[in-house]
């Protein structure tokens, strides 16, 4: 069965975009039909012929937007061609859209046209999109409402998964909980989660860091509240903050090109391949421009997993790009100010416990974009790079699933991590004070025995009672356990 829209232009005219999950196809139905496999579409409904711009209309209407391939398709429709349909319809949305998005990417200008009326119609349908509140078109009333500008803008489905986590309220929840706390426990909370958001930040590039570039990130976390917008400067200076390496310190974003590369030797290797150096700049503009901007009016865990994805995507820097990227998730939240001063959702340590579904989130996107490259390897470390796709491909990116996982990770990151480490500290607390009130015992060695105890479900091992029986008896170990199990108990 012949395909239509969106995947007929895309075979039509061989064009670089990503396979379609969901294509349009005529099939044997006798209504258009929405399917986990496609779009089944009546013969009677679909276009007749093979016009590019019947084609485009149609998936306009339904379909929605798919960027890559609408930057693609415009130079294979004639403006006369448009003018013809614009004239039989001048009010109609689609061919409103459709001459709208032809001017905009072509660069030229439709003369001679006849009066627009009609509603201002939105280019993203905010019922199927993420949207913000966009800026309008005069001359075809038409809307640009998405995540971004003409020149860089990520699309986000409204999945029932999306829908459903934001009205969640992860930072309301958020921001209720540390505000439940004393200001003792949650000053004992917020040092946890900094170290720990640290040391799994490092973890996830596979590294144990020196005590001087932990707290160098620890440091770098603390400035996200600071009211700093993006810019190359800033970013080029973050960059050297957490890079210990005088080589790889960068001043500016990259010129040169870079890569990702897995346990396979030579091309095969080479997992992604970012953007070539002369996109470089104008992506990190688009993205620059969203965080400072657009990413203000949307729910700030959608910016956040835009901003923190989109970079990591871009891969501005030689090194560093993964640890940035993770701190600019926290900027985002913090820049919201959805976010009590201060306050950080320990991300990475989620993201390190579920590394299968990060992995997977990010290889929704680099799997694809690497089969656009020809990668030839020359010697040692050295290979050629050539980019067989266009531009499109890093400019309008699909972020629904990173999205998701974005949301998911923040809200384990509450209802996980950041209760259970001050369930702990409750338990932590109760124990000693307990003890002390029975025995006398060093600080030191109480500490340590109880939060050995805790992490047992209140048992100590032979192992600790061995390296602390000199200094304490048996019955105090039977003590601890036992007080243990009843706070255990308590709290269950």
């Amino acid at each position: 069965m012949p395909f239509v829209g969106y995947e007929k232009l895309r075979q039509q005219f061989g064009f670089a975009a990503f396979d379609i999950e969901r294509p349009a196809k005529v099939m044997p139905v006798t209504r258009i039909e929405q399917t986990p496999h496609g779009l089944w579409v009546p013969k009677s409904t679909a276009p007749a012929t093979d016009d590019p711009l019947d084609h485009l209309l149609f998936a306009l209407k339904h379909e929605g937007i798919h960027m890559p391939i609408i930057v693609q398709a415009v130079y294979k429709i004639s403006p006369e061609r448009l003018l013809v349909e614009l004239r039989a319809t001048p009010n109609g949305a689609n061919i409103r859209k459709a001459c709208y998005l032809w001017e905009t990417y072509t660069g030229k200008s439709l003369d001679d046209i006849p009066a627009i009326g009609g509603q201002v119609v939105d280019l993203f349908d905010p019922a199927k999109y993420v949207t913000t509140a966009g800026v309008r078109n005069a001359k075809w009333r038409v809307r640009f409402n998405g995540l971004g500008s003409p020149a860089y803008c990520p699309t986000v489905e409204r999945t029932p998964t999306i829908n459903a986590l934001i009205d969640a309220g992860v930072l309301v929840q958020a921001n209720a909980f540390i505000r439940s706390l004393s200001h003792e426990m949650m000053d004992r909370a917020l040092a946890w989660a900094y170290l720990s958001e640290t040391e799994s930040s490092f973890a996830i590039e596979r590294e144990t860091p020196s005590e001087r570039k932990a707290e160098s990130f620890a440091n770098l976390l603390r400035q996200a509240h600071d009211p700093q917008p993006l810019s190359e400067p800033y970013l080029a200076a973050l960059q050297s903050s957490v890079i210990s390496s005088a080589i790889d310190q960068a001043s500016s974003f990259r010129g040169e090109q870079n890569w990702l590369r897995g346990p396979l030797r030579g091309s095969a290797g080479v997992t992604y391949v970012p953007p070539a150096p002369d996109q470089v700049a104008d992506l990190m503009h688009g993205l620059i421009s969203f965080a400072n901007g657009e990413a203000r009016g949307i729910d700030p865990l959608v910016a956040a997993s835009i901003i923190s994805f989109g970079f990591v995507f871009i891969h501005p820097f030689m090194d560093g790009n993964g640890r940035l990227s993770r701190f600019l998730f926290h900027h985002a939240l913090c820049q919201s100010g959805k976010l009590e001063k201060g306050f950080m959702l320990p991300v990475s340590i989620a993201m390190k416990r579920n590394e299968a579904d990060y992995l997977g989130a990010l290889n929704g996107f680099s799997k694809k974009a690497r089969r656009y490259w020809e990668v030839t390897w020359l010697d040692g470390d050295e290979y050629a790079f050539k980019f067989t796709g266009h531009p499109s491909l890093y400019q309008f990116w699909d972020a629904t699933a990173c999205v998701e996982f974005g949301f998911k990770m923040a809200q384990q990151a509450l209802e996980v991590d950041l209760r259970k480490e001050t369930k702990f500290l409750a338990q932590y607390d109760q124990i000693v004070r307990a003890v002390n009130d029975a025995v006398d015992l060093r600080n030191s060695d109480l500490a340590a025995l109880v939060v050995s105890c805790l992490q047992q479900n209140g048992t100590l091992s032979k192992n600790r009672r061995k390296q602390y029986g000199v200094r304490v008896p048996e019955t105090t170990f039977a003590l601890i356990e036992r007080i243990t199990r009843e706070t255990l108990n308590q709290h269950e």
